[in-house]
């Protein structure tokens, strides 16, 4: 009879790492990491002590300083520690502790062996269904009591006067962004896109599945309710957007725009109770942000489209990223490099944009890392600080469910949830660069 070790290695196969295995092991030695490597050698003969104590190894490298400084070699080996624990906890049937060992390798691993984590995961959410499927008892069922009504967001009144209590002075009593009705490719080009206008574009993402399913809350539990995911909290409900490129690996470190902002690994499940749970006397709102969950979770992309607008210049589509959490979220002013579509799949937004024209005026920061976010506060304007904002001239809307929202490069814009929200944003760039700016 095989021992259920040599069984999960028939079930996973890693050709990736068998074959990379060598090298990688070598590299990490030539970089110091003695202990891991000899650990690592005896994780893959069955030892599933050494395999933890690698990954406790590798982790502790992750985190020696600011991530732009870890060794690219120790996100890989990181990949490489998690697999190992996710074999042992597969073939112990501990489909929970597999998933979220296998998510903490796409996370904060690095690329080499990202296609053996995501084959893995299919094994494994392949055996958790046949097991529930099978009326087998497993991890699956702990925890996943009933957490609040089926639906994410009840239908409700909406109360314009209530929200304008709430936004930034003047909102909504200057210029509304145009709205657009199905909207043709070439009149998104000809119309919008080369003189770098926004637009509202309604009508074009009624066929997605994810304007139905991702309301359900039984459905999101069920698609992704195990999986681990990197989200955010702080005491003042802002989303501090950062634009460090370790952000979508879990950045773990100082945010420079608000001290009380931190991060954490949670499931799925337990992310969408805090959301449900979210009230006035809530001190910590947790939200997802930024975040490349439908590179994770190949389910909920299947939920959606890349709009064909994100074709037009010959375009090539740069980050698709999810914003998902309660209402109260705030991102302050700032910029993207990219042309941006922001579909708005549950709930509503209110967006304020300023033309990238009017960056001077708008105060950004000096700093490196900072230079594309605006030192301004919109809900409290500091107007001896920062006397040219007040009568700048902007657009802004409330964003509905089912709309689409064309952001151009370096249009400064602000966003805030009005309700529990989810989100998907598309950036992409053009082989000629960004185009022109109003």
């Amino acid at each position: 009879m095989s021992s259920p070790a040599a069984n999960i290695a028939t079930a996973i196969s890693t050709p990736t790492l068998d074959s990379e295995s060598p090298a990688l092991l070598q590299s990490i030695t030539s970089h110091g990491g003695y202990a891991f490597t000899r650990m690592a050698t005896l994780a893959a003969a069955g030892d599933q002590r050494a395999a933890e104590a690698a990954c406790e190894m590798a982790w502790e490298q992750l985190h020696s300083g600011p991530w732009h400084s870890v060794l690219p070699v120790w996100r890989d080996a990181y990949s490489m520690a998690c697999l190992h624990v996710a074999k042992f906890h597969f073939s112990n049937g501990e489909f929970r502790d597999a998933l979220r060992s296998l998510d903490m390798g796409i996370i904060m691993g690095g690329p080499l062996l990202r296609k053996d984590l995501d084959s893995a995961i299919e094994v494994v959410l392949a055996a958790k269904s046949r097991h529930y499927h099978n009326g087998v008892a497993d991890d699956d069922k702990e925890g996943h009591g009933e957490a609040g009504s089926r639906l994410l967001i009840s239908p409700q009144e909406f109360d314009k006067s209530e929200v304008l209590q709430i936004l930034p002075i003047r909102s909504l009593s200057s210029k509304i962004v145009g709205k657009r009705s199905a909207l043709s490719l070439e009149a998104f080009l000809c119309e919008y896109f080369l003189s770098g206008s926004p637009v509202i574009i309604t009508d074009c993402m009624a066929h997605w599945p994810a304007r139905t399913r991702w309301n359900d809350m039984d459905y999101l539990r069920r698609i992704a309710g195990d999986r681990t995911v990197p989200v955010e909290f702080s005491g003042n409900l802002v989303e501090q957007w950062n634009p460090s490129p370790a952000w979508n690996a879990f950045q773990v470190g100082k945010n420079y725009l608000c001290s009380e902002w931190k991060q954490e690994l949670v499931t799925f499940s337990e992310f969408l109770e805090r959301v449900q749970s979210t009230g006035c006397s809530s001190k910590a709102p947790t939200y997802l942000a930024q975040h490349q969950l439908f590179d994770q979770i190949n389910d909920l992309r299947k939920d959606i489209s890349i709009p064909d607008y994100c074709c037009a210049g010959g375009g090539e589509l740069r980050s698709l990223n999810a914003w998902f959490g309660p209402a109260g979220t705030v991102t302050p002013l700032h910029h993207d490099p990219h042309h941006n579509i922001l579909a708005q799949v549950v709930g509503k937004k209110y967006v304020r944009l300023y033309s990238a024209t009017y960056s001077e005026e708008l105060y950004p920061y000096s700093e490196t890392m900072l230079y594309n976010s605006s030192q301004v506060d919109l809900d409290n304007i500091d107007e001896v600080e920062f006397p040219k904002v007040r009568d700048l001239e902007f657009i802004d809307c409330i964003l509905e469910e089912g709309e689409m929202l064309y952001i151009p490069p370096k249009w400064w814009h602000y966003v805030r949830s009005l309700t529990t929200s989810f989100s998907v944003s598309y950036w992409w760039s053009t082989d000629s660069g960004s185009s022109m700016v109003s």
